[in-house]
């Protein structure tokens, strides 16, 4: 089932998607389909368009370093108290 989506973003990054999604033969509705489906782990059903990721997004992998168990706890805990207090 389809369900819209209304997103807001730069006018440079939507002619830039417009030209990649035009260069590969998809929508940008597609691409970005696309986009979530591989963020959040999900099979995409263009594998082609999922192997050929962006250097972009590819740079974007592993920027921010993963927290432990125990950061993650104490970042609750202070949004908790920021949140309540």
């Amino acid at each position: 089932m389809n369900a819209k989506l209304t997103l807001s973003l730069d006018k440079e990054v939507i002619e830039r998607a417009k030209e990649y999604a035009k260069s590969k033969g998809i929508s940008i509705s597609q691409m970005v389909e696309n986009f979530l489906k591989i963020s959040t782990n999900q099979k995409s059903t263009n594998e082609d368009w999922e192997k050929e990721l962006s250097p972009l997004i590819k740079s974007l992998s592993g920027v921010i370093p993963p927290l432990s168990d125990k950061e993650v706890k104490q970042e609750y805990k202070e949004h908790l108290e920021k949140k309540y207090s």
